[in-house]
């Protein structure tokens, strides 16, 4: 018997030593989750990863990263959330369309945002300071952004009197774009045109309405809805001929004439600290969401010949980049 017991207690020391060595050996996970192709992602993701070799990352060496991208292919986000649970990654990164997959695949992997523009609002998280859950991230939300959007589009076209604001009517973070556009617009002599739209029927009747009141300008607002329908937008401003400012960059390198927003290859880049936090043991419901810290003018120049519009040389010489 005293062998025996000896026995079992050498076994269980072998296993527990094993099973040690087993988990130092094991190298980390990340997912990275996508709603939009590779191609589309291609600058936020280096920025990403550049983070992460300032960190002593070293893909294939000391993190594994597992990309998935759904292609603009919103049903396929639920089967590629849950084949990264599958591969038993450490914490997934993804953006706004792709969070719920996200969730839904697993309620206990740490999630990091890239970016969102109400995290609050939308009761992604309790709030910024305590995110709460398995999640946290990065949000694009900026106090006065919306009216400094309004500020610059009419800098640029200062004759323009009415304009048209095509806002995604859908949290909380909605109301106050509403509120700081409207604030903007009284003190720059401008009509507001307010366009909510809540599903993807809205947009026929909101272009019609903003053609209908003879708008002279196009404004949009921050948004996931608003983002899945970039196309129908651009092409409506373009076929109108309507100067417009947009709410991210993707805009405007797709075709769009103007746009001021957080750097979103920033934010990625800072999406890699909250990996780095997260996999040396801090909780995602203790790690704050935080804001953004740089943001970018960008004006299209081949926009601007298309509708036949002149970006005056005091609003260029302002831009961060220029589209030739």
């Amino acid at each position: 018997m005293r062998n025996i017991v000896i026995g079992v207690i050498a076994c269980l020391f072998v296993l527990r030593v094993c099973t040690a060595e087993a988990q130092a050996a094991r190298i980390p996970r990340i997912g990275i989750l996508f709603a939009s192709s590779a191609s589309v992602q291609s600058a936020r993701i280096d920025a990403f990863r550049q983070r992460l070799r300032e960190l002593g990352y070293v893909e294939g060496k000391n993190i594994v990263i597992e990309y998935r991208y759904a292609d603009g292919k919103l049903e396929r986000l639920p089967d590629l959330a849950a084949e990264l649970v599958g591969l038993t990654v450490d914490v997934i990164v993804t953006v706004p369309q792709a969070i719920s997959a996200a969730q839904k695949a697993s309620p206990t992997i740490p999630i990091v945002f890239a970016l969102h523009s109400d995290p609050v609002g939308t009761g992604l998280v309790s709030s910024l300071a305590r995110p709460g859950g398995n999640i946290t991230g990065l949000s694009a939300m900026a106090t006065d952004l919306d009216g400094k959007r309004l500020e610059l589009l009419k800098e640029a076209f200062a004759e323009f009197t009415r304009v048209a604001f095509l806002r995604q009517a859908i949290g909380m973070r909605t109301n106050l774009a509403l509120t700081e556009m409207e604030a903007a617009a009284k003190a720059l002599g401008v009509k507001l045109l307010s366009l909510p739209v809540r599903n993807l029927e809205d947009f026929g009747s909101a272009f019609a309405r903003a053609k209908r009141e003879r708008t002279q300008a196009l404004i949009t607002s921050i948004g996931g809805l608003i983002t899945t329908q970039q196309r129908q937008v651009l092409d409506f401003a373009a076929k109108n001929r309507l100067p417009a400012m947009y709410p991210a960059s993707e805009f405007v390198e797709a075709g769009g004439l103007m746009s001021y927003a957080p750097s979103y290859t920033d934010l990625f880049r800072r999406a890699a600290d909250f990996v780095d936090k997260l996999l040396k043991g801090t909780k995602p419901a203790d790690l704050p969401v935080e804001q953004p810290k740089k943001f970018e003018f960008i004006v299209n120049l081949k926009a601007a010949k298309q509708i036949g519009v002149t970006i005056p040389p005091n609003v260029l010489v302002r831009a961060d980049r220029v589209i030739k």
